[in-house]
């Protein structure tokens, strides 16, 4: 509960990270994709970022189970959507950066999904 002599702490959104097997290649990856450089890295994990703004993190685990979208034996966990201008030339470019399509597209006239080096459904869709 909250007590009225007390001010709540500053707080912001920081990141978002994901587990995966290979977190240099998924910075990699969305590092072409969003344009965000490396702010951090180690061997198991690796953060890319820019000054101000939240990052987006890439963690190692080593028992890794692949998201398998849109089959339900292994639940996606989580995923991005991106707002692009294009969706026909921002999903050939994401293809060419190591993106895959998986079989099934749920609206493909008002986004796309996409999987990530790692297996990560991630969708784009119209800027509104």
């Amino acid at each position: 509960m909250s007590n009225a002599n007390t001010s709540a702490p500053a707080i912001r959104y920081g990141a978002v990270t994901f587990d995966c097997p290979d977190p240099a290649e998924m910075a990699r990856f969305y590092g072409e994709v969003l344009g965000l450089p490396v702010v951090y890295s180690s061997d198991d994990f690796v953060m890319l970022g820019q000054e101000g703004s939240a990052g987006l993190g890439f963690n190692r685990l080593t028992d890794y189970r692949r998201p398998t979208w849109p089959d339900p034996s292994q639940e996606k966990q989580a995923h991005i959507e991106l707002g692009v201008d294009d969706l026909d030339a921002a999903q050939a470019h994401l293809l060419a950066l190591g993106a895959v399509e998986p079989p099934a597209q749920p609206q493909s006239d008002r986004w796309r999904v996409l999987l990530d080096p790692a297996g990560h459904p991630f969708c784009i869709t119209h800027l509104i």
